[in-house]
C-alpha cells in the first residue's frame, strides 16, 4: 500500500494529538507525585491504531481516509514493530534516562513516518 501525502499529513496530526494527550498525561501524574509507568513502542502503536479505528469510523471518507486504511495501517505497523522497537531503543539510549510516555509516542511516531515513507519510495 502507498500512501498518499494527505495521508501521511492526517496520520502526523493524529500523533501530534497523541503525543500532546502524552505530555498532558505525564505532566498531571508529575504534579501528582506519581512515578511514569514504563511505556513501550507496542502501546505507541496500539494507542494510534485505536485513534485511527475512532477517527476512521467517525470522519473517514469526509476526510479522505479509504474503507480499508485502518487493515492497511495494521499490517503496516506490524511490519514496522521491529524497526520501531530497535529505533526507541536507541534513541533512549542516547538519552540515557527513561523516556517519558510523550517521548515513547514522539520517537515511535517519528519512526514509523519515515518508515512509512521509505516504503512509499520503493
Amino acid at each position: 500500500m502507498t500512501l498518499s501525502g494527505h495521508q501521511i499529513g492526517l496520520l502526523k496530526s493524529y500523533m501530534d494529538d497523541l503525543v500532546e494527550q502524552a505530555k498532558q498525561d505525564d505532566q498531571t501524574h508529575r504534579s501528582f507525585g506519581f512515578a511514569a509507568e514504563a511505556y513501550r513502542p507496542d502501546q505507541a502503536v496500539s494507542d494510534l491504531l485505536a485513534i485511527l479505528d475512532d477517527r476512521v469510523e467517525s470522519e473517514g471518507v469526509q476526510v479522505g481516509l479509504p474503507s480499508d486504511f485502518l487493515h492497511q495501517m495494521w499490517t503496516m505497523c506490524n511490519e514496522a514493530q521491529p524497526h520501531l522497537r530497535e529505533q526507541v531503543w536507541l534513541e533512549a539510549g542516547w538519552e540515557g534516562v527513561s523516556p517519558t510516555k510523550a517521548a515513547v509516542r514522539q520517537q515511535t511516531y517519528r519512526a514509523l513516518i519515515t518508515f512509512l515513507e521509505q516504503r512509499n519510495h520503493v
